[in-house]
């Protein structure tokens, strides 16, 4: 392609793109390429509808083939993002949760300082139709959304992601914002960030001890409570010791609510 030197593809550092169940391999393709404009390279595929390898997907890539053949696949989103120590949601639609919500540039800067300190990155983007549904919000950090006009706010997969390549590359030209790390949250993280592995193993520890002190009531309540709870534990950014000290608190209040009920009888 015009203006093309493959002898100086650029496959550095970056933030893993996440395709939560993209449908078509065309979008997949036109992703990869839009990654390979901007430098970015690691691209996650989660539960892709037409399967994986897909033909389209390399023909719609335009030369990305590398980016394509790299992709890795994952049957949930859980598994694609259980390494990963902080994780950034772009959609368009407002949602009903507590959430920090930044713009492209912002995102794209505190990204970076994410990566330069030695912490696993990835972007998530949903499916063609809907996007991302509130669970999967839940999990991310934060939200992205892009400045785009109210009364069409609609982008495509592609578009979405070459916005935000786009905004990562410039973040790299001496642009990025001066806050420091945990500015906003009135303290700057010690230690090392907890994996979203280890998030989602003390959210399904939280969630067992709940259901046995019947915290969700009443039951057609449960879901939205529950995304209540996901959103304080995902915007709390707990470090890994901080991880065992809510695994250790948890489990006292379990053997607490034990003796409780054993006493009953």
């Amino acid at each position: 392609m015009a203006g093309t030197d493959r002898a100086r593809i650029e496959t550095g550092e970056g933030p893993a793109i996440i395709l939560v169940e993209p449908q078509l391999g065309d979008n997949i393709g036109m992703v990869a390429r839009a990654m390979a404009n901007f430098g970015l390279s690691e691209l996650r595929l989660v539960n892709p509808r037409d399967g994986w390898p897909n033909q389209r997907a390399n023909a719609a890539a335009s030369g990305a083939d590398y980016v394509v053949e790299a992709a890795t696949v994952y049957p949930t989103l859980a598994e694609a993002i259980a390494d990963l120590n902080f994780v950034y949601a772009t959609t368009a639609r407002p949602r009903d949760m507590i959430k920090q919500v930044l713009a492209p540039d912002e995102a794209a800067s505190t990204m970076r300082e994410h990566l330069a300190a030695g912490n696993g990155v990835g972007l998530l983007f949903g499916r063609e139709r809907w996007g991302l549904n509130n669970e999967e919000v839940a999990i991310a950090d934060a939200i992205v959304t892009f400045p785009v006009n109210p009364g069409f706010a609609s982008l495509n997969i592609a578009q979405a992601v070459l916005l935000m390549a786009h905004e990562w590359r410039r973040s790299a030209g001496g642009e990025r914002s001066e806050r420091k790390r945990g500015e906003g949250h009135g303290f700057a993280m010690e230690g090392t960030p907890a994996t979203r592995r280890q998030l989602q193993a003390l959210l399904d520890h939280l969630e067992s001890a709940l259901e046995e002190a019947k915290y969700f009531y009443p039951p057609e309540r449960r879901e939205k409570m529950w995304l209540n709870v996901t959103g304080i534990f995902t915007h709390m950014r707990l470090a890994e010791e901080e991880m065992r000290t809510m695994h250790g608190i948890i489990a006292a209040l379990e053997r607490r609510w034990q003796k409780g009920t054993e006493g009953a009888d």
